[in-house]
């Protein structure tokens, strides 16, 4: 939390092991939406993105698949260090009910691949935004912190800049 808490001018956000946002610094509201209003199962990305079709707004069609297929692998990782009695599992159970394609993918059984693969981002105000994930992983407190940054001088470098100063506001 020390390292959150120094981190204003940064899109970073902290998250249990399910994909629960627990704390978001505003550029990562302004980046990704608020993603700590959420309740019950919606809580998880993994559900709302299987779930709920404005999930996937801020990702272009075109990455849906492996979208789905990493949040698939990483679910599949906790359930398996959890278990059945977990709430991994209930995660699993409601999705494979509710959603033939986490059920397909479920059955495929994934594998993560890299963590800090760039990820294109689609913002309602200045449009798409490449930004590198990087987590910092806090193994006492089953929390990961986020931090997502672009390349230096490029166009997404200065749509992060822009968004430092517009903030989550609509123009």
């Amino acid at each position: 939390m020390r390292v959150f808490d120094r981190l204003q001018d940064t899109p970073a956000q902290i998250e249990n092991v399910l994909g629960e946002t627990l704390r978001q610094t505003p550029l990562a509201v302004a980046l990704l939406g608020d993603e700590t209003s959420y309740t019950g199962l919606s809580r998880a990305r993994v559900f709302r993105w299987f779930t709920s079709a404005s999930a996937r707004e801020r990702l272009p069609v075109e990455d849906h698949p492996h979208h789905s297929r990493t949040l698939v692998a990483r679910l599949a990782e906790v359930f398996a260090e959890t278990g059945r009695s977990s709430p991994a599992a209930v995660l699993v159970a409601e999705l494979t009910a509710r959603s033939p394609e986490f059920a397909a993918l479920w059955a495929e059984h994934p594998v993560l691949g890299p963590y800090c693969e760039p990820k294109r981002l689609l913002h309602p105000e200045v449009g798409a935004i490449e930004v590198h994930g990087q987590t910092l992983l806090d193994p006492d407190q089953y929390q990961a912190l986020l931090i997502f940054t672009a390349v230096p001088g490029t166009e997404s470098h200065e749509k992060l800049r822009l968004l430092s100063v517009i903030g989550a506001q609509q123009l």
